[in-house]
């Protein structure tokens, strides 16, 4: 229900829930986006997000399917976009954070159960899933590898400022773009 085009004249999808399906069918999918990707067209569409994250496959395929929008897109990111969500936000060709905003970025997560060598597989089987989202967030800041991965190894929570200083973002939403005054000490316009 919180993903979809809003009206016809604004091509514009919302990313506020969860990724990934509840038992109870709640979430953002790709199979929505995907919906809602062919109802916009090739049109430019914006992508408001406030989620906690989810599931990194659906994230993952949320994300190619933003990559692969035949028109721009731009993503707002509203509150937090946080794990999964965090991918999603990458996918942007102009991604916007609020001054109040905050990306967070960690390593994928699992449940798993069994002995030392059940749970060491289970340490080998992550790191291409680590390493792919390293290669997705060095992909739009330009942050060395071994940084971001120090960034994931701490979950890192980054807020609006600190996003646009790091590359995770071009600039503030519009509404948070300030002026500043000129160096001749004139107040701003």
């Amino acid at each position: 229900p919180d993903v979809r085009a809003a009206d016809p004249g604004e091509a514009s999808i919302s990313v506020l829930d969860p990724i990934g399906a509840d038992p109870w069918g709640e979430g953002v999918t790709a199979r929505r986006i995907s919906a809602a990707l062919r109802a916009i067209g090739e049109r430019p569409v914006t992508v408001n997000i406030n989620s906690p994250g989810g599931d990194f496959f659906e994230g993952l395929a949320i994300y190619n399917l933003l990559r692969e929008h035949a028109g721009t897109v731009t993503v707002n990111i509203l509150g937090i976009a946080a794990s999964a969500a965090s991918v999603i936000a990458m996918a942007g060709d102009e991604v916007r954070i609020a001054r109040a905003g905050f990306l967070m970025i960690h390593n994928t997560w699992i449940m798993a159960a069994g002995d030392r060598h059940a749970l060491a597989e289970v340490c080998e089987w992550l790191a291409p899933f680590d390493a792919t989202a390293i290669d997705i967030y060095a992909a739009r800041t330009g942050i060395g590898r071994d940084e971001l991965a120090a960034m994931l190894d701490r979950e890192t929570w980054i807020g609006g400022q600190a996003a646009l200083d790091q590359g995770f973002a071009d600039s503030f939403l519009p509404a948070d773009q300030l002026e500043t005054a000129p160096d001749d000490g004139a107040p701003a316009a």
